[in-house]
C-alpha cells in the first residue's frame, strides 16, 4: 500500500468492527468508464479497463483476465483414496500432485465439466453422483470468473487417460486421511486444490451443505 496513513481514533476502530460485507456505510466500488480486449491467449483474454476512483474521481488502469468458469473434483475411490494426478507446471515450473480440473466449455455445465474433466485425466468416472461442495473466486483482483469444486464418490477405472500434447498426467492414488500431511509438508501446493479440500472438509463437518 502507498500514501500517507490516517490516524485511527477508537470510534473509527470501533465503526471497523463486526461489520458484514454486505454493510454500505462506503461506497468502495468504482466506476468503469471503458474496456477493451488487448490480448487473447487462448485460454484467456486480457481486458484493460479504465476506472473512476469513488473518493477522488481520478482515473486509473486496472487489467483483468476473463475466463470462463473453472472446474476441479475430487474422486474418491470404494477404498476412500482420492484420484490424484501429476503434471507439469509451466508457472512453478515444477511437478504438481493435484485433482482432475479444468475449464467449463461453452454450453457445458460446471457439474458436466467435472465428470467429463476427471475421465479424461484420470479414466476414472463415478458411478454415482457429481456432487457440488462450493465455489469460489480464484483471484478477484485479477480474475472475472468462478471455480467449482466437486466430490465424486465409488469412481471406478473406466478407460486410459487422454493423453493431450500439451498436457501429459500420471495418476496417482492417494489414501484421503494423507491429505492433510500432503499439503502440510507442501507435497500439495496447488492453492485451487487445498481449497477444494478445504470444502471437503467442511462438507464433512456439516458446515457446506453438498448440492
Amino acid at each position: 500500500m502507498s500514501g500517507d496513513a490516517e490516524e485511527l481514533n477508537d470510534g473509527d476502530a470501533a465503526a471497523a468492527r463486526g461489520l458484514s460485507v454486505n454493510d454500505d456505510t462506503h461506497d468502495l466500488s468504482w466506476r468503469r468508464r471503458s474496456s477493451e480486449i488487448i490480448a487473447d491467449c487462448r485460454v484467456f483474454q486480457v481486458r484493460r479497463d479504465v476506472s473512476v476512483s469513488p473518493h477522488r474521481g481520478s482515473e486509473h488502469n486496472f487489467f483483468v483476465l476473463e475466463s470462463s468458469d473453472w472446474i476441479n473434483i475430487i474422486p474418491l475411490t470404494t477404498d476412500n483414496e482420492v484420484v490424484m494426478i501429476e503434471q507439469y507446471r509451466h508457472g512453478s515450473e515444477e511437478v504438481t500432485l493435484e485433482i482432475p480440473g479444468g475449464m467449463v466449455d461453452a454450453g457445458e455445465s460446471p457439474r458436466d465439466a467435472a465428470a467429463r474433466e476427471m475421465l479424461e485425466e484420470t479414466g476414472y468416472a463415478a458411478t454415482g453422483d457429481v456432487v457440488s461442495l462450493g465455489k469460489v473466486r480464484p483471484n478477484p483482483a485479477i480474475h472475472n470468473n468462478w471455480i467449482h469444486t466437486f466430490v465424486a464418490r465409488d469412481v471406478s477405472l473406466r478407460k486410459k487417460p487422454v493423453i493431450e500434447s500439451t498436457e501429459h498426467t500420471v495418476v496417482r492414488l492417494v489414501p484421503l486421511a494423507d491429505v492433510p500431511r500432503l499439503i502440510a509438508d507442501g507435497s500439495i501446493n496447488h492453492a485451487l486444490v487445498v481449497v477444494g479440500f478445504h470444502w471437503l472438509a467442511l462438507h464433512q463437518a456439516g458446515l457446506a451443505p453438498a448440492v
